[in-house]
């Protein structure tokens, strides 16, 4: 925007002061790469920038009225170009994620996340975290014997916990990974579930399984069961263990008791490390009951060796309109009138 004065009013007024910019790929291929299929990530970045944005050729031209948003756009396709050079294939949500992280830091260099952070998992996989946070959670598993990832749905959380674990554990730095989580929907009293225990808890733990399937050969699931290298189970089934020289998951923490999570976190032996995991936001205790997750973040925030990771609805990677279902809760819940005074934390699911 702009200043002009109209002397035939005698007034200063507004005017629109159009910025163009064309940003030189250089490059057929890449061209194609970075438009996407029929110019498909032009259209989701001008649709998220308010820009004007075409390609000719090897080009792509922004125009509009905002130059700080035109020189964020035009320094991101600039290196998007440079991460496809290096050999990389986008997708959808590599440009709405990276996008994001450079709208909120004009700084950052998409490269270190899109390729430099890529790590090895196992044979078949390779993961590469999408926003800055994932790439400050990653490096809290690796490097913390016990770390909290908080956040909503479609972050992340367990499949990049998972993924660590697989790969400490191929790394042999590891001996085996346990993965639980409490069966609250059940209270975890699986007695009157049909089935044998396996039959009566697969259903609680299934994203779990999922994970692991998605990063091992088929098979090899079974195998490490089998084994004893792997421990899928209910959170009851941990009480009065000592867990050495294990990678132990907690998922769906939000819905843990205080008791519960202290008998959790009390299991670790030895070369063991633990990952707690869930979203505040989806608690399905009784209302009377404080979420253990809730109470740990207080209770450990300057433990030694802990490191708690907060994601929010700028880290959702899923279909891009998972991000903008939790955004228009998070406005929904801000509009609700707060809980009446004494009423435990966190909201609960209905």
């Amino acid at each position: 925007m702009g200043c002009a004065f109209r002397p035939e009013i005698g007034l200063w007024q507004r005017t629109e002061r159009v910025v163009e910019r064309e940003i030189k790929l250089g490059d057929a291929e890449v061209a194609r790469e970075v438009g996407g299929p029929g110019g498909a990530f032009l259209e989701m970045v001008a649709g998220m920038t308010g820009l004007a944005i075409s390609s000719r050729g090897t080009t792509v031209c922004l125009s509009g009225d905002d130059p700080i948003m035109i020189d964020v756009v035009a320094a991101f396709f600039a290196q998007v170009a440079e991460v496809v050079r290096g050999g990389y294939r986008l997708f959808d949500r590599d440009i709405e994620q990276g996008l994001r992280l450079l709208l909120r830091d004009p700084q950052a260099r998409l490269i270190q996340y899109y390729r430099d952070s890529a790590f090895v998992v196992s044979g078949r996989k390779s993961v590469m975290p999408k926003t800055a946070r994932q790439r400050e959670y990653i490096q809290a598993l690796r490097e913390s014997d016990l770390t909290l990832g908080i956040g909503p749905a479609g972050t992340g959380k367990t499949y990049l916990a998972v993924a660590v674990g697989v790969g400490l554990f191929l790394q042999k730095r590891v001996k085996r990974l346990v993965l639980t989580r409490p069966a609250v929907e059940a209270g975890e009293k699986l007695g009157f579930l049909p089935g044998d225990l396996v039959e009566k808890v697969n259903p609680y733990l299934r994203p779990l399984y999922d994970a692991l399937h998605d990063m091992f050969d088929p098979g090899r699931v079974q195998e490490m069961l089998a084994a004893g290298t792997l421990e899928i189970a209910p959170l009851a089934f941990m009480r009065g263990r000592t867990l050495n020289d294990a990678y132990i998951i907690l998922d769906e923490a939000q819905n843990t008791t205080p008791e519960q999570m202290k008998m959790f976190l009390t299991r670790l032996g030895y070369g063991a490390r633990a990952v707690v995991t869930g979203d505040v936001t989806q608690i399905d205790l009784p209302s009377h009951v404080e979420s253990g997750l809730v109470e740990a973040v207080t209770v450990l925030q300057d433990v030694p060796g802990v490191a708690v990771v907060h994601f929010d609805q700028a880290d959702v990677i899923r279909h891009p309109l998972v991000g903008r279902i939790v955004e228009a809760y998070a406005r929904h819940a801000a509009r609700a009138p707060l809980p009446a005074k004494g009423a435990p934390h966190g909201h609960r699911r209905r």
